[in-house]
């Protein structure tokens, strides 16, 4: 799977530029002595300069300060929520597949029950009501992120469970959660691993869009969409303030999105060489013709 990741130079510049990312959100506060909250009173709306280098606000905050503990507030927030739902939708897809009966009933109405409920304004009447604190937010996007894989996890894990070595393990006296947990989940890895990638972006964007419209992470904590929604009133007066956080966040939603790419393509050998697949099913045509 390396090799076939590693041969997608995109993807390859996606795991770069996102570990490059990494860093600067681990250790990119250590490069200056500001911290994201204090102001600089002498230097107040003031562009990028060697003792700024991002500039500053109209407070005399230090925009990279802010644009460092952004990045990390909306990292912490897009794995956590990326991790939960994924697992979510793991157990309880392949839990409603595996046993049938009232337990599959049983999750698919709550998902179709969750499907059906506004949740973007759930989720900004719950930012607002607890004040933009980002724990609140990581539980609410977890809560409304997970139907969707869900659902296609259960399409297939039914087909899984009829397969040959579910049987076998049945026979054998297997418990049926160690089913799940050794030969149902991990045949969905693949799957997993994509929409984990994806689920990223998608956390990021939605918690972005939150933070842009006033109702997702608040001051004096920062995020990369509460800097946008801060800086796209000055976009004119202070440029700055708006394009540096809106760099930073297109970085992150490339990298993910490069290195999803990449990992379909190593998790799927006919995706990655199309040139293989496709003489097969002109072989498969030819012989049904």
């Amino acid at each position: 799977m390396w090799q076939r990741f590693s041969r997608r130079r995109s993807a390859v510049a996606g795991l770069i530029l996102f570990v490059l990312l990494v860093l600067f959100a681990l250790f990119g506060g250590f490069l200056t002595h500001y911290n994201y909250t204090d102001s600089d009173f002498l230097a107040i709306g003031f562009p990028p300069s060697r003792g700024h280098w991002f500039g500053t606000n109209d407070a005399g905050n230090d925009l990279y300060a802010q644009v460092v503990h952004g990045l990390q507030r909306s990292l912490i927030i897009a794995l956590a929520v990326a991790v939960g739902t994924t697992l979510i939708a793991a157990v309880a897809g392949s839990l409603a597949a595996f046993f049938g009966g009232w337990v599959e009933k049983t999750v698919l109405g709550v998902i179709y029950l969750l499907l059906v409920v506004p949740s973007f304004l759930i989720l900004a009447l719950t930012a607002n009501a607890t004040g933009g604190d980002w724990r609140w937010i990581i539980v609410a996007l977890i809560v409304f992120g997970w139907m969707m894989l869900a659902r296609v996890v259960h399409s297939m894990a039914v087909s899984l469970r009829e397969r040959e070595f579910v049987i076998a393990a049945r026979y054998m006296g297997e418990r049926p959660f160690t089913i799940i947990a050794r030969h149902i989940i991990p045949n969905l890895s693949s799957l997993l691993v994509i929409n984990f990638a994806l689920g990223v972006v998608g956390t990021v964007l939605t918690e972005t869009g939150l933070s842009f419209l006033g109702l997702g992470v608040k001051i004096p904590d920062v995020s990369l969409g509460s800097l946008l929604q801060a800086g796209v009133g000055t976009i004119v007066a202070s440029p700055w303030l708006f394009y540096f956080p809106a760099g930073v966040l297109t970085l992150l939603t490339v990298s993910m999105t490069l290195m999803a790419d990449g990992l379909r393509d190593a998790l799927d050998p006919n995706a990655a060489n199309p040139t293989v697949a496709e003489p097969a099913r002109a072989a498969d045509a030819g012989g049904v013709a």
